[in-house]
């Protein structure tokens, strides 16, 4: 796809995200009242510590195409940055990450159980807001996104280290890890506006296409991104054993030879340089980071295509800021 220009989206979404941080901070004021101070101070680094609020402003969006404009869209918008918060918490616990966002990960900072017990409170307050905003049936879209979430977890699990892994086997993880929540995120955003069941199916299918596509940008970055642009350490799949579309792209047309010595640096010590080296040196080799960005721009494409049921409505802008969100995915460089 052709990138459109950023800057136009970049305004938009700096105005919204100080709507969406202004409807947060209310709510936590009156949900943290009384809570322990050490609670109330767990919460804050971890949400106002940077961030892109793209699943808020996806949420916005799809809302306000449907014919939204009621304020409380942003406490709505609020509950999936809460939800997405809390995964990279426990994440970072599980990971024993350092660094997030470009300063010390919460874990870190705090320890693995106030930040465990930071999560589930954040995860507990998103299910809340959207029974409340979105009713039962958005409920039901977000539970099932977030067990999903849970489910592709394990399945990653599963697959550690394991050089069989398949295509489908990797995008069966990150539908479930990245592309359900921000599909939900579109979905729910529709529910709330009181959309038709046609233009619910296809936010749901945008977000989906555009979840992927972002993950897979994610898995490139994490081998050819810059830890001053990411806020986070290169490198962190191969060290934990993920293997990524970049990598299977590339496997699928090495010889035996070479997927011997590669499934062999994942049984080793992955924690050395100079086998990450080794594996990015293979996957340039092989054009496996070309192969896979090919994937996330047709990707992008799809997302782009699913919206053709609201080229006639009223709100150009939000359309036009979905268009553009699917450019910055391919575009983005953290």
């Amino acid at each position: 796809m052709n990138i459109p220009d950023q800057s136009a989206l970049r305004s938009f979404a700096g105005r919204e995200a100080l709507r969406v941080e202004a409807a947060m901070r209310a709510d936590l004021a009156e949900a943290l009242a009384g809570c322990d101070p050490l609670l109330v101070e767990v919460i804050d680094y971890g949400l106002f510590g940077g961030g892109k609020r793209i699943r808020p402003l996806l949420a916005i969006l799809a809302a306000r195409l449907c014919g939204a404009s009621d304020p409380a869209l942003y406490t709505l918008a609020g509950a999936f940055e809460y939800l997405h918060v809390a995964t990279l918490i426990h994440d970072d616990v599980i990971d024993q990450a350092r660094v997030r966002r470009g300063r010390e990960a919460l874990c870190r900072k705090y320890g693995a159980a106030p930040a465990i017990l930071a999560g589930d409170w954040l995860h507990a307050r998103s299910l809340y807001l959207v029974g409340r905003c979105a009713g039962s049936e958005g409920l039901s879209v977000f539970c099932r996104a977030t067990t999903g979430m849970v489910d592709g977890e394990f399945l990653q699990l599963r697959h550690v280290a394991d050089c069989a892994l398949t295509e489908e086997d990797y995008f069966a993880i990150i539908l479930r890890k990245t592309a359900l929540l921000i599909a939900s995120t579109c979905e729910i955003g529709a529910i709330f506006a009181g959309a038709a069941a046609e233009q619910r199916r296809a936010l749901a299918d945008y977000g989906n296409r555009l979840g992927t596509a972002f993950q897979v940008i994610d898995d490139l970055l994490d081998y050819q991104g810059d830890a001053g642009n990411t806020g986070k350490q290169v490198g962190i799949d191969f060290r934990e054993g993920k293997l990524t579309l970049p990598l299977l792209r590339a496997l699928a047309v090495a010889d035996d030879s070479e997927r011997a010595a590669i499934a062999a640096l994942f049984a080793g010590d992955r924690r050395a340089e100079s086998s990450l080296d080794r594996v990015r040196r293979f996957i340039d080799a092989h054009r496996g980071f070309g192969a896979a960005r090919q994937t996330a721009v047709q990707l992008a494409d799809e997302a782009v295509a699913a919206l053709a049921p609201f080229a006639g409505r009223e709100d150009k802008e939000s359309l036009a800021m979905l268009h553009a969100l699917a450019g910055y995915v391919l575009a983005r460089n953290k």
